[in-house]
């Protein structure tokens, strides 16, 4: 069974970056060991390499900081629209990342609104990165924080509270120890996403704060020094590896049924208690929410002029082409993902190697493709195949979730009474995990039409998408250009939007299903 997606693992990533590796080998001429040194030796690569960790550690600090206590506040109190917050916490997540980085440049760029308010230029500081990174990932760090409160047991919060525990004594000693594998799990997963992270830090970082991602993909589409970007992916290939392979191992351990013991919530009581639920709110606005406000907001500025752009002949085509290949990578992300998480359940090692295409920079995987398939340059078959790599994981790892949730009773009642293997997954297992498919496809749906560095060197220029048509507009100058991209953002947006309303909802008793992209 697991032979399908380690086939296509192995033919569309690990082969392709193995060639792409070896291209650079053979173009260079020189001591192995120097070249492998040669990135801790050089200063400027070496800055790269430590402030793609420092940053991705201090937004692990921020979201831990600023997270736990919204976690708190939605898993302990009941206010109107909890359901709706909880829902708009992936929302950040399924926004693509150009029109996240338009967002923020919009809010804090230098001519955005902080300084035309009277506030203080953040361009060519690490605040623009650092603040993108916080609009990613700390509604994914939230979610997991929230869902780990969830579980906490309420028989033994109501012991330690009869023993004479105060609240904050309470969640030190029972509920802290209790959600740490939950935001353990959560901040390696921020780390990678922060690490590993491009399109944001193209855009945000600038010249002196880019990552060693952006200086992969310059070494090797500015500048064909193949053999360092070589060496260099090799160094991250390794911290981030043994990153992903502690993130299942900490995820295998919360392999457990859902929790019915579980805390219940109650109204607030206290101005304490409203003014804490109004913070979480305002922080979630402020960090999660404005930049996509501000871009609907700067587009509906533009004027007639601006909007015209949609019908254009090659907008229209973009957005078809959006469609048709995020479509068709979904239907093959469904079956590979479904395959891989089945196979997985009780294997680590491949949890771990779902992780792969987000370990590895989607910029060494198209040139990697464009070495090792010559002959399928510009092929619908090998761009569709590309969006599917980079979405299935998002499928694998919540069925994965859904897997790990079923309580073993169930299917051991219905093995009891006669069903076959077969039986018992189409009666009772995959009714129960069509919630987690669900979300796993809408998730690599919003991957798959939000993607645009593989596009941008696997496809033809008639094949261009709403991704690549923004990102040309950035790069051209003038206010017309400009506005034509924030219009483009908010149709890009606007279809990021239609799959969020696939993700989830929430079941009859207000939770839901614990997910591991939180």
């Amino acid at each position: 069974m697991a032979g399908l997606p380690v086939l296509f693992l192995l033919g569309m990533l690990i082969a392709p970056v193995g060639r792409l590796l070896l291209e650079g080998a053979w173009a260079e001429q020189g001591d192995a060991a120097t070249l492998w040194l040669a990135p801790w030796q050089d200063p400027y690569v070496r800055w790269r390499m430590l402030w793609s960790a420092l940053q991705a550690t201090l937004t692990c600090g921020l979201v831990l900081v600023l997270g736990v206590p919204i976690a708190w506040v939605l898993a302990r109190l009941e206010f109107t629209g909890r359901a709706w917050v909880l829902r708009a916490l992936m929302l950040p997540f399924v926004v693509p990342t150009l029109v996240a980085a338009m967002g923020v440049l919009v809010l804090l760029g230098p001519q955005g609104w902080v300084v035309q308010w009277g506030g203080p230029s953040l361009e060519g500081t690490p605040y623009l990165l650092l603040y993108g990174n916080v609009f990613f990932n700390l509604c994914v760090f939230v979610r997991a924080a929230t869902e780990g409160l969830e579980q906490v047991s309420a028989s033994r919060m109501a012991a330690a509270r009869t023993l004479g525990a105060t609240p904050w004594r309470a969640f030190w000693r029972v509920e802290w120890p209790a959600i740490l594998p939950w935001l353990m799990s959560a901040l390696c997963l921020v780390f990678l996403y922060c690490f590993s992270g491009f399109g944001l830090a193209l855009v945000l970082g600038g010249q002196q704060y880019a990552t060693v991602e952006v200086e992969i993909y310059t070494l090797v589409a500015h500048e064909l020094q193949l053999a360092q970007a070589g060496v260099l992916a090799l160094w991250v290939l390794l911290f981030t590896g043994g990153l992903a392979w502690t993130y299942a191992w900490v995820e295998s351990r919360l392999a457990a049924p859902v929790r019915a013991d579980r805390m219940g919530r109650r109204r607030p009581q206290t101005a304490g208690q409203w003014l804490a639920v109004g913070a979480a709110l305002g922080i979630l606005v402020v960090f999660c929410i404005a930049p996509l406000l501000a871009i609907v907001v700067r587009a509906a500025q533009t004027g007639s002029a601006a909007w015209g752009i949609l019908q254009d002949p090659d907008t229209l085509g973009a957005l078809w082409n959006t469609v048709r290949f995020s479509a068709s990578a979904l239907v093959l992300a469904t079956v590979l993902g479904l395959i891989h998480a089945l196979a997985a359940q009780r294997v680590i090692w491949l949890r771990t190697l779902v992780f792969l295409p987000f370990v590895v920079s989607p910029i060494l995987v198209a040139f990697g493709l464009l070495l090792l398939y010559p002959s399928w340059t510009a092929s619908a078959p090998l761009l569709v195949a590309a969006y599917a790599l980079l979405a299935y994981p998002f499928v694998a790892k919540s069925v994965a979730a859904g897997l790990d949730a079923i309580p073993p009773s169930l299917l051991a009642a219905a093995q009891t009474l006669g069903a076959s293997r077969l039986r018992v997954f189409w009666r009772v297992t995959f009714p129960l995990l069509l919630p987690a498919l669900r979300r796993g496809m809408a998730f690599a749906a919003a991957t798959a039409v939000g993607e645009f560095a593989v596009t941008l060197f696997l496809s033809r220029p008639e094949w261009a998408t709403l991704s690549t048509r923004i990102y040309e507009h950035l790069g051209r100058p003038g206010a017309a250009h400009h506005d034509a991209a924030l219009v483009l953002a908010c149709v890009l947006m606007a279809l990021a939007l239609a799959v969020f309303m696939l993700i989830e909802r929430p079941s009859a008793n207000g939770h839901t299903d614990r997910e591991t992209y939180a």
